[in-house]
């Protein structure tokens, strides 16, 4: 389908959260509350696993990368969108909006990624215990992590490049920030190879590590069954229950937000979704391994008693 009316767009405007618009007061301190609760958790998370010279393990490592990106992945999104809520600005430049949507990109395929390799670290820690030292060494840990990165904003960088080759013909984002299907919505011709390219991306993101991870947890839970005493099983499986409530929950979210058919999206479910992966996931990852992980609440009674000392 194309747009008439081609002019050159120079900046978008997002719409935000005008369906709730009696609302956007309490939105902006609920989303505000939960932004500085996803920044202090995940700060405290990397600060533990620094300090704490018992969390210097691989596992851990990664945790520590994933809560950086975490991090910046919350900078990137939820400024502007308090911002919008209170009326401050609602515009974007062209150039701001794909600096936006890279980095976005980047840091989201970056945390997939991550939790894949996390899944690999599980898999090799419970399936082949003697050889883990040797396996998971610094050096491999190191290029695990580099090569994710790289990986991440590479796909990322092809996608936006991709995108903002595209003429639009309309400035008006029905979203809150910057995402792939908003803003392909604005283009003038229908881009289909945007949308193949889109698929691509997707299918290399969220499938490809999701079916890792899949195949990693069926050997895992084999693993685990296999050991003779429950309590045995169940510290083993304790090991990496965080982990699989994280995957599962960040999977989920991805695979709702980038599979569903596009005749099916409606701006409303469309924020819907895009709430739970922007400012409800970040989020859960510190509350999960704080929660549910014997080591990180040990590592923090640890760090505060420390603290408290004279």
């Amino acid at each position: 389908m194309k747009k008439a009316n081609r002019t050159e767009v120079q900046e978008f405007i997002f719409q935000g959260f005008s369906s709730f618009q009696e609302h956007q007061l309490t939105l902006f301190l609920v989303f505000f509350a939960l932004y500085i609760l996803t920044l202090a958790g995940n700060v405290i998370i990397v600060t533990i696993i620094r300090v704490d010279q018992r969390l210097h393990t691989p596992m851990y490592f990664f945790l520590s990368i994933l809560s950086t990106s975490e991090t910046f992945y919350s900078l990137v999104i939820i400024p502007r969108m308090l911002s919008s809520l209170v009326g401050l600005s609602r515009s974007i430049s062209l150039e701001g909006c794909g600096t936006q949507l890279f980095f976005f990109l980047g840091f989201a395929i970056t945390n997939c990624l991550l939790l894949a390799v996390m899944g690999y670290d599980r898999y090799v820690a419970i399936c082949n215990p003697l050889r883990y030292a040797i396996i998971m060494n610094w050096r491999v840990c190191a290029m695990l992590a580099s090569s994710v990165c790289a990986t991440g904003f590479l796909l990322s960088l092809v996608q936006a490049v991709a995108i903002f080759r595209l003429p639009f013909c309309d400035s008006l984002i029905e979203h809150f920030f910057c995402d792939v299907r908003p803003v392909l919505d604005l283009a003038c011709v229908t881009p289909i190879i945007n949308d193949i390219l889109t698929l691509i991306i997707s299918l290399l993101a969220i499938t490809a590590p999701a079916t890792f991870l899949f195949i990693s947890y069926v050997l895992i839970i084999s693993a685990i069954l296999k050991i003779a005493s429950a309590e045995g099983r169940k510290k083993t499986f304790a090991t990496c229950a965080s982990h699989l409530t994280v995957v599962i929950i960040h999977y989920g979210c991805a695979s709702i937000a980038y599979f569903k058919p596009k005749s099916e999206n409606t701006k409303d479910q469309d924020q819907l979704i895009s709430v739970t992966y922007t400012v409800i996931t970040p989020l859960l990852n510190p509350v999960v391994y704080s929660l549910r992980n014997k080591e990180v609440q040990d590592a923090l009674r640890r760090v505060v008693g420390r603290k408290s000392l004279p």
